[in-house]
């Protein structure tokens, strides 16, 4: 799906028009200029690479910096490749080298999906890094923390591949779904999005349409307020009211 490349700047918290309270991440996305396009009949798919945060030419490798003058483009830190959807009607197809997209590409209320690269952790232990209950922690155990047993006898005498033991933890590629567009600001280039997102502030991110939902417009619900009728006074609740 089409998408932007930006940075996270960080979170705060904005009200939507019911008054409640919402925590969003703010993020500078694009703008986002394309500088290749991937077609069917060359490359056996349809996608767009697109370049962000303009860059001194002496800053890029000589691999990087002769691909983006043979496109006659200006030359950007990142580029980063976005797959078409044919099949998704809100799809745009027809893209040329040297278009600009923004965050008016989004509309206020979409659900986007966010991929960025998770905050490193470093090495952590299994309680940390795969939840582990632990042991007992009274009755002169001496296993608290660890992992335990972890093989098997003869059959199959081998350690199984996927065992969850301690290791590094996090600095992986991560996407979170559903991510609804609270606010959008075409003039400073910013998005508002529901909730965290991947990544450290100032982390590299990619926002692109709902891959399950694309287009999908998800809009607060209405705030619904609800008035109790008086209840009917019994025969001594009247007179007590009356001799007030």
């Amino acid at each position: 799906m089409i998408g932007l490349v930006g940075k996270k700047l960080g979170m705060t918290h904005v009200y939507d028009p019911y008054g409640r309270r919402i925590a969003v991440t703010a993020v500078q996305a694009g703008p986002c200029t394309v500088v290749s396009v991937r077609e069917n009949g060359t490359h056996q798919y349809q996608a767009i690479q697109v370049g962000f945060e303009p860059v001194k030419p002496k800053k890029l490798n000589k691999a990087k910096a002769g691909h983006l003058a043979q496109a006659n483009v200006s030359t950007f830190r990142y580029l980063r490749e976005f797959r078409l959807n044919p099949k998704a009607s809100s799809e745009k197809l027809d893209w040329k080298v040297g278009e600009t997209l923004t965050v008016e590409l989004f509309k206020e209320h979409e659900l986007v999906d966010v991929t960025g690269i998770s905050i490193g952790k470093g090495f952590q232990g299994g309680m940390k890094r795969w939840n582990w209950s632990g042991g007992n922690e009274t009755h002169g155990s001496t296993s608290h923390r660890r992992p335990g047993s972890i093989g098997s006898t003869t059959t199959p005498g081998r350690v199984l591949r996927g065992h969850h033991l301690p290791g590094h933890m996090g600095a992986r590629r991560t996407t979170v779904q559903h991510i609804r567009v609270i606010g959008l600001n075409s003039e400073n280039n910013l998005l508002w999005l529901q909730g965290a997102i991947p990544g450290p502030d100032e982390g590299l991110v990619m926002v692109r349409r709902s891959i399950k939902y694309p287009g999908r417009i998800k809009k607060p619900r209405e705030m619904v307020t609800m008035v109790d009728e008086e209840e009917p006074l019994n025969k001594n609740a009247k007179a007590a009211a009356k001799k007030k």
